[in-house]
C-alpha cells in the first residue's frame, strides 16, 4: 500500500491561467504516492460489488472536506452564485409542478415518529431559500459554521470551486485509496472495529433513524473538520459528516475487473454518462456522479455506507444539507 511521502516542488495555474505556488496550492493538503488495491465490497451493498484491484498514481488531496470559510472565500473572489440559489429550469423537470420550481434545497427534516424506510420523502423536504448560506433554510445562517463542511452544493458548484482553487475532483478510485488510509480490505477507515475503545471514530447518526437523534457524539448535524481522529494517511472525515462528490459517473456495479493485482486497471473512471441516468424516473435525463464516505445520517437501521468501499448515486443538479466536497492535485500536474 502507498505511503505519505512529498514530491518534488513546482508549479500550476489557476482558473485564469496565472502561475500559482506549488507550496501554497497544496497548503492543506496531504500526499498519496499511489498504488495498487482492492476496490469495493462484496459483503454489502450490490453496488460495491464486485470487489477487484486498480491502481492509481500520486496525488494531492485536501486534508478536509472544504468548509464554509473556504466556500466563503471562493464566492467572494468570483461572485459565483450556486445551483441552490438558482430557480430551476422548467424544461428539466417535466411534469414537475410550477409552484415547486423555485431556488432551494433538500433539507432533513426528521419526522416525530417512525416511517416507512423505504419513503425518503418522509424525512427529505425540500426547502425554499435553503442554501450553503443557509443551511437550514430561511432564518438560518452559518453564525458557529465556519469550520464546518460547506453543503448544499451541486456538482456544478464543487467543480466551480475545484477550477478555481487550481485542482480538481477526485476519481471513485482515488477517493476510495485514500479514504482507506492504507488499510487493506479493512471494514472501515480505521480497521475492522466500528467504535474501538467505545470511541466514536466518525459523525454518524445515533439512534434510531430518521425520528430518534440521540447525539451522543454532541452533534446533531455537521461537526467541524478535524473532530475526529484522521486515518493513516492524516485525513479527516473521509466517513461520516458530508458525503462527498467525486468525478466520476455512477454506474449500477463496478466493471468487472482483474481479481489479482497482476494488469490492474490504471486510474480508472467510471461509466458513461448515459448509462448514470436514474431507471426510476426515465422522463428526466440528468446524469449521476458517485457520492463517497456516507454522512451524519448514516446509521445502521438504515444506511450502513459509513465505509471506504460505500458509495451512492448523486444528480448533478441536486444539492442536500448532507452532500460537501474536497479536492486534489494529481502529482502529474503539482
Amino acid at each position: 500500500m502507498s505511503h505519505v511521502t512529498r514530491p518534488h516542488e513546482s508549479a500550476t495555474r489557476g482558473a485564469g491561467g496565472e502561475p500559482v505556488d506549488a507550496a501554497v496550492l497544496r497548503a492543506g493538503m496531504v500526499y498519496i504516492a499511489g498504488g495498487t488495491f482492492r476496490l469495493g465490497s462484496d459483503a454489502h451493498y450490490p453496488e460495491e460489488a464486485p470487489t477487484h484491484h486498480v491502481a492509481v498514481d500520486g496525488f494531492w488531496i485536501d486534508r478536509t472536506p472544504v468548509t464554509n470559510r473556504q466556500f466563503r472565500r471562493f464566492v467572494e473572489a468570483t461572485g459565483y452564485v450556486t445551483c441552490a440559489e438558482i430557480s430551476p429550469n422548467p424544461d428539466d423537470y417535466p411534469g414537475a409542478r410550477p409552484e415547486m420550481l423555485r431556488a432551494g434545497s433538500l433539507v432533513f427534516t426528521p419526522p416525530p415518529h417512525r416511517v416507512d424506510l423505504r419513503d425518503w420523502s418522509a424525512w427529505w423536504t425540500y426547502r425554499f431559500e435553503a442554501n450553503w448560506r443557509q443551511p437550514y433554510g430561511p432564518g438560518s445562517s452559518l453564525r458557529g459554521l465556519a469550520d464546518h463542511p460547506v453543503v448544499h452544493v451541486a456538482y456544478r458548484d464543487a467543480e466551480a470551486y475545484a477550477q478555481w482553487a487550481g485542482k480538481a475532483l477526485p476519481t471513485e478510485a482515488e477517493w476510495e485509496f485514500a479514504a482507506r488510509g492504507g488499510l487493506e480490505g479493512a471494514e472501515f477507515a480505521w480497521g475492522d472495529e466500528w467504535m474501538p475503545h467505545g470511541r466514536s471514530m466518525a459523525n454518524t447518526w445515533q439512534g434510531e433513524f430518521p425520528c430518534q437523534n440521540l447525539a451522543l457524539d454532541g452533534y446533531e448535524r455537521t461537526s467541524p473538520v478535524k473532530s475526529y481522529p484522521p486515518n493513516g494517511y492524516g485525513l479527516y472525515d473521509m466517513i461520516g459528516n458530508v458525503w462527498e462528490w467525486t468525478s466520476d459517473w455512477y454506474r449500477a456495479r463496478h466493471a468487472s475487473g482483474k481479481p489479482s493485482p497482476c494488469c490492474a486497471p490504471r486510474n480508472p473512471r467510471g461509466g458513461r454518462e448515459q448509462d448514470s441516468y436514474d431507471d426510476g424516473q426515465p422522463e428526466i435525463r440528468i446524469g449521476r456522479k458517485v457520492l463517497k464516505g456516507g454522512s451524519f445520517l448514516c446509521a445502521p437501521n438504515y444506511c450502513r455506507r459509513y465505509r471506504p468501499a460505500a458509495r451512492h448515486a448523486q444528480p448533478i443538479d441536486t444539492s442536500t444539507c448532507h452532500v460537501g466536497f474536497r479536492c486534489v492535485v494529481r502529482a502529474a500536474a503539482a
